[in-house]
């Protein structure tokens, strides 16, 4: 499963918004590009769900152009005026050629599902390979309202504690994906170093 990212390159803030062309056609967050659903649609010809992992605005903000020009089954925890199904911890839901399993990691967002599938994790914000901050292991910043740090890290050790071995690639919401080497790390690797970063309370950023 090799999802396309059809947010690179964008020129504004932005989550990473990964389509599945094969099998349950799948969009896993949306970002906010205007135009993206012309993107989608250089792709597939039709778009089967599209797939929250929360609903903070760089995930979401183009979601009704997607919804207009799609009309796909729209997956969320929290409610939203789009959603046609709700989500919540241990659901099981087809994405692309796989069956993830939904499970929910807030701390970054109140309402943050990860989807944990047979080879891929889409871990949205709750831990990322680089983004700045970390280059190998890091995690959702926690310093705006509504944010925790300590459910952030429980979050983490429930992502550990519910990976399969199998997974060996990580599509998260910002930075690159990570696919996992046979002499190098592993994706549970990487969330264990990220839960090192979050456990010694440091701020991710100057200014948190």
């Amino acid at each position: 499963m090799e999802p396309i990212t059809v947010t690179d390159g964008a020129e504004r803030f932005t989550c990473n918004a990964y389509l599945l062309t094969e099998g349950t056609t799948t969009l896993v967050d949306v970002g906010t590009v205007p135009g993206v659903e012309d993107e989608v649609a250089e792709h597939v010809e039709g778009l089967d769900r599209v797939v929250l992992t929360h609903q903070h605005g760089d995930h979401v903000a183009e979601l009704d152009a997607i919804l207009d020009r799609f009309d796909p089954d729209c997956y969320a925890y929290a409610d939203h005026p789009g959603r046609t199904h709700a989500i919540d911890d241990g659901d099981e839901i087809r994405i692309g050629t796989e069956t993830a399993e939904v499970v929910y990691t807030p701390g970054h967002a109140d309402d943050h599902v990860s989807l944990v599938g047979e080879t891929a994790l889409f871990s949205g914000d709750v831990v990322v390979y680089n983004d700045g901050a970390f280059d190998d292991g890091s995690f959702g910043r926690t310093d705006m309202a509504g944010q925790s740090r300590e459910r952030l890290i429980e979050s983490l050790e429930t992502l550990l504690d519910r990976l399969p071995d199998s997974v060996t690639a990580m599509y998260a919401g910002h930075g690159d994906p990570f696919e996992a080497s046979s002499d190098g790390d592993s994706v549970s690797d990487v969330i264990e170093r990220a839960l090192r970063r979050a456990k010694r309370r440091e701020p991710k950023y100057p200014d948190e």
